[in-house]
């Protein structure tokens, strides 16, 4: 895995909670995490971020062009994966909602 980047995204709550910032594509290990799917452009040497998807997972390591919602992902330009790695299902779930109830990405509707 190659990470691109760090960020920092605040859900609705006002929480940040950072992010690993990681090209479409990438293989990942099998564990916890909240993740966005999302389309990153760069300006200036700094990173942008217009939010596709927001998952949660107990298994990482499972192939994002399997994804349910993959063909949405690609209508929408994806081309990162941002991970926040969480173990605890209920604190993932949590921070998860955060973002669903703050963001509307195109592919969770």
């Amino acid at each position: 895995m190659s990470k691109v980047a760090d960020a920092d995204f605040m859900g609705k709550s006002g929480k940040t909670y950072q992010f690993q910032v990681y090209e479409w594509g990438n293989e990942f290990a099998a564990v916890g995490a909240v993740y966005a799917i999302t389309k990153r452009s760069l300006a200036n040497g700094k990173g942008s971020h217009i939010f596709i998807y927001f998952g949660q997972t107990g298994d990482l390591s499972e192939r994002f062009e399997d994804h349910p919602e993959a063909s949405c992902f690609v209508k929408n330009g994806a081309n990162c994966i941002c991970v926040h790695l969480e173990s605890d299902e209920k604190t993932r779930l949590a921070i998860w909602s955060d973002f669903i109830e703050g963001y509307d990405a195109p592919c969770n509707e």
